[in-house]
């Protein structure tokens, strides 16, 4: 029996993504499986050789809930992941606001901001690393010239400063990816909107509040879920500016993760930072789509 033209061209469908597909599950999938299998077992540097992993169940999640840097780490992560949040979408906003309105160089002063952001991670690590420098430091120079400080401060090396220093770092990249999403949505709002409402009698204020906030919330949600995630699970900033010190001030589940498997060898302790990591994206993932779900309707 011949084959109907609507069933063949989706034969040909899936005979055409199962490439990519398998790639995927070989890539993807199958890590992603051997790493929830490892944070059940006990697997280090003593036991990898002969292959003698012991199942213990969920007594690493135990052991790491019990950690006091666990603990520290994980509140770095939420206090980075919420201040950069914070500070790029703030920020972007109003950059997205001025650039919106049409006047001279707007486009070559747009594309100048946003040079952070099309910079490869690590070499912005390396930039910021070497901003807050103790001697010969861009930002302590500035500081001292301006006598803000009477002495170089050695931002990366205390415990107090080096997170915000990160930040600061990290701020520098996401302005501009805040900025470039946040005014696609601004151009999507028409203009007759606006005159409409300044005819009725409506102030800046007003129509700020009551037309420019309503119609970003699809746009806001976005940025901020999609902040969320690339800020929450950031690692190559930390690992070349800090490398997670000094003693785990700078230190995120990710940066932690690295360094329990393949620095201190305890692989399934490793794995279970990871899945940890992996179930605080999740649940951040279906909160988002509920939250789209109830704007659609």
């Amino acid at each position: 029996m011949k084959l109907s033209m609507a069933a063949k061209k989706s034969r040909e469908a899936y005979i055409f993504i199962l490439p990519a597909f398998i790639y995927l599950l070989v890539v993807c999938g199958y890590p992603f499986l051997y790493n929830i299998d490892l944070s059940f077992k006990n697997l280090n540097v003593k036991n990898f050789s002969n292959g003698e992993s012991m199942f213990v169940g969920l007594e690493n999640y135990k052991a790491l809930f019990a950690d006091p840097t666990f603990r520290l780490v994980f509140k770095n992560t939420v206090v980075f992941t919420l201040a950069c949040l914070a500070i790029q979408f703030t920020i972007g906003f109003l950059f997205a606001m001025f650039f919106s309105k049409k006047f001279t160089l707007a486009g070559p002063i747009r594309g100048l901001v946003l040079v952070g952001y099309m910079m490869p991670m690590s070499v912005t690590a390396l930039l910021g690393k070497n901003l807050f420098l103790l001697d010969g430091g861009v930002i302590n120079d500035l500081l001292m010239k301006l006598h803000l400080v009477s002495s170089p401060v050695d931002w990366l090396v205390n415990g107090s400063t080096a997170l915000g220093a990160v930040i600061a770092v990290n701020c520098w990249v996401g302005i501009p990816f805040n900025m470039l999403l946040l005014t696609s949505g601004l151009t999507g709002i028409s203009d007759d909107i606006y005159e409409g409402a300044s005819i009725d009698g409506a102030t800046s204020f007003q129509r700020f509040l009551y037309i420019t906030l309503p119609l970003m919330k699809p746009a806001m949600l976005s940025v901020l879920m999609l902040g969320f995630i690339y800020t929450f699970k950031a690692f190559d900033l930390m690992f070349i500016m800090t490398a997670g010190g000094p003693f785990n001030s700078t230190d995120v589940l990710g940066t932690y993760a690295y360094s329990r498997a393949f620095t201190q060898y305890e692989f399934s302790q490793g794995s279970t930072i990871a899945i940890i990591l992996f179930i605080c994206l999740f649940c951040v993932g279906l909160f988002y789509l509920k939250l789209l779900g109830k704007e659609e309707d």
